[in-house]
């Protein structure tokens, strides 16, 4: 997998530009990855919804829990679905709304510095073998490409906002990625 810096964007990857982005502050460097997990309804896999979320267009009356979303305006720069495709929305240069309050040793505001990665999944249900060796090689891929991001800041979304958000959960196996990561 190849990163173009210049672009922000993974080569060969769709990219389905989502509006929840704007400017990182000047002067920020990339130098952390976090990992989310997302399924919309929860537990339900495969559907077009978390599209749609990050592009503004969930529909709140298909389902009750979409309720509890409208008018969220949130993004990822990548989502890694259930069999490991991958797909972009924010270009790398870009601040994605991914994080919201948070912090990380002792500095605020990751999403002027992260990069986030969403898995389709929850905190119940194991993430599929296909999911890790996506994120493993990706996560690779922005080891190269922003020296910054090593192995000690790739961190879950609890880590960043603890008490506020619990995923990846207790179903991602941190050793598995741990091991890809070695292996890559």
């Amino acid at each position: 997998m190849r990163i173009d810096t210049l672009r922000g964007l993974i080569e060969g990857v769709p990219f389905v530009a989502s509006p929840n982005s704007d400017a990182r502050p000047q002067g920020a460097a990339i130098s952390l990855l976090v990992v989310h997990g997302i399924s919309l309804p929860p537990g339900d896999f495969g559907g077009p919804w978390v599209d749609d979320l990050f592009h503004n267009r969930l529909d709140a009356s298909i389902h009750p829990y979409f309720e509890t979303l409208k008018g969220l305006r949130v993004s990822t720069h990548v989502f890694i679905r259930r069999d490991g495709a991958l797909v972009q929305y924010v270009s790398f240069r870009d601040r994605a709304w991914h994080a919201g309050q948070s912090r990380f040793e002792g500095v605020e505001r990751c999403n002027d510095f992260s990069i986030g990665a969403e898995l389709e999944g929850t905190d119940e249900y194991p993430y599929e073998p296909p999911q890790y060796r996506t994120l493993a090689t990706l996560a690779r891929s922005l080891m190269q490409a922003y020296p910054a991001i090593t192995p000690a800041r790739i961190v879950g979304h609890s880590e960043i906002s603890p008490g506020r958000k619990t995923d990846p959960g207790p179903a991602f196996d941190w050793g598995r990625l741990r091991d890809l990561l070695a292996r890559i």
